[in-house]
């Protein structure tokens, strides 16, 4: 593996002998929700934003935390953060970067996030204290061990450019590009919703220059299409290849098709609350109780689903079956968890024991434009279910949909995928496991109602226990419980794939995260 230094000059020395490139065109599923980088924190959101805006720390490809605006970090005190800042680094519009953007973007995120909130970055933090130019603390209610993991998604922004932006006026003023000034290494020039996003090379870098004149991220949500556009040779390199088109792909000799085992994992998740909106009986009459609060009913699911058919069959091949909500690698993932093997017989007999013999009806929502398989899982789980007397709804629908729907109570069972992107499992068991607590900022994103008192225990023990030994079994032990709970089932491990015209470009990087950067991505020689 190269490491990122290597890599860093490798790129230098495509530039110096080649002269700069020119337009790297590349064709991704989806783009940002706006161009305000704290609006949301979906996972394509910062992709893309991360060329215009760096982030206090980095994740490298394999999530080891790297310095970016902070040069070093080091606790000075039980519940407090040092990060020394990088000098020299300058805005798009030549002003300089201090302590004071940290504050400014780390307070404006709760006043200007949406439905997807990006407080899932900044929970922990308490108080911010800018020391001096270069130099800023942050502060925790408790021990935070793992707060610079937190914050490799911390995009920060200029407080000059983006001063008084409010909930109301943030996306007309970044929208416009009279508040997208940055440190990154692109500035931006234009952005069409759901069209395309055109940056240009910012000279003054503190990274150095990018060999690319100019990137343009254009979106193009059907995968057909991506694959299309891909082969008339209208962009240089798409992400998120289809299962189906890899192993046509890689017999293009003049293609490149690396693929990546990742770090998201599909869920199937249940509304555990005492009414839910899409549950009935199958002649469509009301049923007494919700029948996911019935863990019987729950764990015949579970029996039902086939997780080697869903990663070999309907994400033919680009899948391994998943033991838990986070993937193998991460910092908190439990080896002896076995993988759950289909018994219909079983999950029958749980029906019946739970006084449902001939099933019943639900709607199950699932994305179709979020990560590849998604529509292909969700649409197999379908059948799965049918086998055991369950008649499921299919609604595939935009992720955009769905993430806003979930929070509002509108949906009753849901599959979706989620990534551990800090590398580090209190990220993901804090964010959906713990039960729902606005005050302390816990299970933001547990909209189902689940709540296990031993589970919040040990997370919260695992969000401020200092010896790594420890965290990791409470991690663990968090994990046994939930799993065993049954009210999030893990599906399948998501494995990724980009292509590439090898005469255009060489991707130097492929990311556990997915991310598809330009800042990966060197001139053919």
């Amino acid at each position: 593996m190269r490491t990122l230094r290597a890599l860093t000059l490798a790129a230098g020395l495509f530039a110096a002998s080649q002269g700069f490139a020119q337009t790297l065109t590349i064709g991704v599923r989806a783009g940002p929700e706006s161009i305000d980088p704290h609006f949301s924190a979906l996972g394509v959101h910062v992709e893309a934003l991360k060329h215009i805006y760096d982030t206090l720390v980095r994740a490298d490809e394999n999530l080891q935390v790297q310095p970016a605006l902070a040069e070093s970090w080091s606790a000075v005190g039980p519940t407090t953060w040092e990060f020394r800042l990088r000098r020299g680094v300058k805005f798009h519009d030549g002003s300089d970067f201090t302590a004071e953007d940290v504050r400014f973007s780390i307070e404006r995120i709760p006043g200007v996030t949406g439905p997807n909130p990006a407080t899932l970055y900044t929970r922990r933090i308490q108080g911010v204290q800018v020391v001096d130019p270069y130099t800023i603390r942050l502060t925790t209610a408790e021990p935070a061990p793992t707060l610079p993991n937190d914050l490799v998604r911390l995009l920060v922004v200029s407080s000059r450019a983006a001063a008084n932006t409010t909930r109301e006026t943030a996306s007309e003023a970044f929208n416009s590009g009279r508040a997208a000034i940055g440190t990154g290494p692109y500035r931006y020039v234009s952005w069409t919703p759901r069209q395309e996003l055109v940056l240009e090379r910012f000279d003054g870098y503190w990274g150095g220059a990018q060999p690319w004149q100019r990137v343009v991220r254009r979106e193009i949500s059907n995968d057909a299409a991506r694959t299309a556009q891909l082969l008339a040779r209208q962009v240089d390199m798409i992400s998120r290849v289809t299962a189906s088109d890899v192993q046509t792909l890689q017999r293009n000799q003049r293609l490149a098709v690396p693929t990546q085992e990742t770090i998201f994992v599909f869920l199937m998740d249940f509304d555990l609350r005492e009414r839910t909106p899409q549950v009935s009986a199958k002649d469509g009459s009301p049923l007494a109780s919700n029948p996911f609060r019935d863990p019987r009913v729950r764990e015949a699911i579970d029996l039902a689903i086939d997780r080697r058919a869903l990663s070999e069959i309907a994400m033919e091949g680009m899948g391994a079956p998943a033991t838990q909500i986070v993937s193998r690698g991460i910092f908190g993932y439990d080896p002896a968890i076995p993988e759950v093997r289909p018994n219909l017989a079983r999950a029958r007999q749980l029906l019946a024991e739970a006084g449902l013999p001939n099933g019943f009806r639900f709607t199950l929502s699932f994305t179709a434009d979020r990560l590849p398989g998604d529509r292909e899982v969700g649409t197999a789980l379908v059948q799965m279910l049918a086998r055991i007397g369950i008649e499921v709804q299919p609604a595939a629908m935009p992720v955009a949909v769905l993430f806003s729907a979930r929070p509002r109570g509108e949906l009753s069972a849901t599959m979706a995928g989620w990534g551990t992107i800090t590398g580090e499992a209190y990220y993901t068991y804090s964010a959906i496991a713990h039960s729902a607590d606005a005050a302390r900022r816990l299970g933001q994103f547990n909209w189902r109602g689940y709540a296990n008192p031993r589970v919040d225990a040990l997370v919260e023990q695992a969000g401020s226990e200092l010896d790594q030994g420890k965290r990791r079994e409470q991690l663990m032990e968090a994990a046994r419980l939930f799993t065993a709970d049954r009210a999030t089932l893990p599906l399948t491990v998501i494995k990724y794939a980009w292509a590439v015209w090898r005469d255009r470009a060489t991707i130097v990087r492929l990311r556990t995260d997915e991310e598809t950067l330009a800042m990966d991505v060197v001139p053919a020689q």
